[in-house]
């Protein structure tokens, strides 16, 4: 008796890959309201009187844990068999994802273990600990996080969940467009021309780009990336996945070095264009947010309409409608300072020069004559910083606020016109960074020099009060200010007075009713500024 040869056995066949239609079902199906809130869509009216095109704002900033990231965890671990959740979960996660994941695992009654770099803030540490999620810390990096998390998760047999590359967080993160399209017809209008949408790893604009391509294929979809975090844009123009060498850390939220597979081939398929911004104008974004809506939104949250103020720059819009995603709000508060710093300058509300002025009687005073008589109207001083050291000329670091976008080049002509060279340095990173704090040092020719700290009233006319009070043989040898957006400026003078005009000296003091504290004998004066 002969038997038939035994057929091959056919290797299983790939999953097809997900339409538009099949995340529709799972956005329109996605159990994600039992933790995550129907968040706000906002008209942003400042926003939209300078744009001249009505701006909606999506609050996920106003989510249970302060970003979008909720949606999609939730989402998958609702959809995890009853012996996966009584396992538990891990993610990796330095943030946003790390806190999404702990409050779905307390709803749900399951273990998380949360990898976290080492160099995560407490603050985000706490947050977790109090959702009930366990903390590892482990490496400098994601990476090392993630490489970590996937050894513990074989090790305790425990679910990983992914922060964007599964179809059930994407799913869950669509939502967002479900409500956005839905809640149009609340405000009066189906009208909308696009959204804009954060860029990570790309979980986010998946889920939004699938549900609005589904349902209204007209709407236009661009996806925002940091100009140094933006693997997706690079994934797209080589048409495969790029890994980044390295990756831009302030807007920490979408930081990601190398985006997922499944949200690289519906971005790839989906997604109309990508913008790229820096971080000066996300600065003026977050600052834009506040004044709309009085909330601090993070880096990332404020992506979306930094791109949208791009957009509309480049392409002359007007009477669209735009929606951008405020997708989180776990701000650092030590980056409030650097925020302010550069929101004006981001916005180009602040122009920055180095100014060379004659070193000779009344030139100060001549100088801010000038700068009174700018074109445009008045413009209050942001920055000004001085220290003596050339017999002939000196270099002064000033700070003007400005109207309009591209004023820095015509005050910079004006400037020299007027008889004071001057170097714009607006779009300079080294003058922004570091050399606005390092105008001074010693001085051979500070002979007699006085120092004292004034607090200015920061009204029109102070500074000019002070140079007309001045005595003409009192030289001034430093100045020091810096705008703190108080009601009172803090101001460093150097001023040469011989010992024979102490008494004079003094009158002027009385005379000008500026609150002063002399800093002369101060050491660390003796030992940075005095020769």
């Amino acid at each position: 008796m002969t038997t038939a040869p035994a057929k091959a056995e056919k290797s299983p066949k790939a999953p097809k890959p997900l339409t538009p239609a099949d995340y529709l079902k799972k956005i329109l199906t996605a159990r994600v309201y039992d933790v995550a809130i129907e968040t706000a869509l906002e008209p942003a009216r400042n926003l939209s009187q300078r744009l001249n095109n009505t701006v909606l704002l999506k609050r996920e900033d106003t989510q249970p844990v302060f970003s979008f990231k909720l949606r999609g965890a939730y989402n998958k671990m609702a959809h995890l068999s009853p012996a996966q959740l009584k396992n538990g979960v891990i993610c990796a996660s330095a943030g946003n994802h790390a806190q999404g994941v702990a409050m779905s695992a307390r709803k749900l009654g399951a273990r998380a273990v949360i990898v976290m770099p080492t160099t995560t803030p407490q603050l985000k540490v706490n947050a977790v600990s109090a959702l009930g999620g366990e903390v590892v810390l482990f490496g400098d990096s994601y990476t090392d996080a993630y490489n970590h998390s996937l050894q513990l998760q074989k090790k305790q047999g425990l679910t990983f969940v992914h922060p964007f590359d599964d179809p059930d967080v994407i799913a869950g993160q669509g939502t967002i467009a479900m409500e956005i399209l839905r809640q149009l017809q609340s405000l009066g209008s189906q009208k909308l021309d696009a959204v804009f949408v954060a860029i990570g790893g790309g979980g986010l604009i998946s889920g939004v780009a699938n549900y609005i391509k589904a349902v209204r294929p007209e709407i236009k979809v661009i996806g925002v990336q940091t100009e140094d975090s933006d693997a997706m844009l690079q994934s797209i123009k080589a048409k495969k996945r790029v890994t980044l060498a390295d990756v831009g850390l302030f807007a920490d939220g979408t930081a990601v070095k190398l985006v997922g597979e499944e949200t690289f081939r519906v971005a790839r398929g989906l997604v109309d264009d990508y913008i790229t911004v820096d971080t000066d104008a996300v600065c003026a974004a977050i600052k834009d947010v506040f004044v709309d809506t009085r909330s601090i939104v993070e880096p990332s949250g404020a992506m979306a309409v930094a791109a949208m103020k791009q957009y509309v720059a480049t392409h002359k819009t007007k009477g669209e409608t735009y929606a951008a995603i405020l997708c989180g709000a776990n701000m650092n508060f030590d980056r409030l300072r650097f925020v302010a710093e550069r929101a004006e300058v981001g916005e180009e509300r602040e122009a920055l020069f180095a100014v060379t002025v004659p070193e000779e009687r009344g030139s100060f005073k001549k100088f801010c004559g000038v700068i009174a008589e700018l074109p445009g109207g008045p413009r209050n001083v942001t920055e000004f910083s001085y220290r003596i050291n050339d017999a002939a000329k000196a270099h002064v670091f000033v700070g003007l606020t400005t109207q309009a976008k591209g004023e820095s080049t015509k005050i910079a002509a004006n400037f020299t016109k007027q008889g004071f060279k001057a170097l714009d340095l607006t779009h300079d990173e080294l003058a922004k960074e570091h050399i606005r704090h390092m105008v001074g040092g010693h001085s051979s020719l500070a002979k007699d020099e006085r120092l004292l700290r004034f607090i200015f009233p920061e009204r029109p006319g102070a500074l000019l009060k002070f140079l007309t009070l001045l005595r003409p043989g009192w030289n001034i040898s430093l100045f020091h200010y810096r705008n703190q957006g108080a009601d009172y400026g803090r101001i460093l003078v150097g001023i040469q007075v011989p010992q024979a005009d102490d008494k004079a000296f003094a009158k002027f003091l009385d005379t000008l009713d500026y609150p002063c504290i002399e800093e002369t004998l101060n050491p660390v004066y003796r030992l940075f500024l005095q020769s």
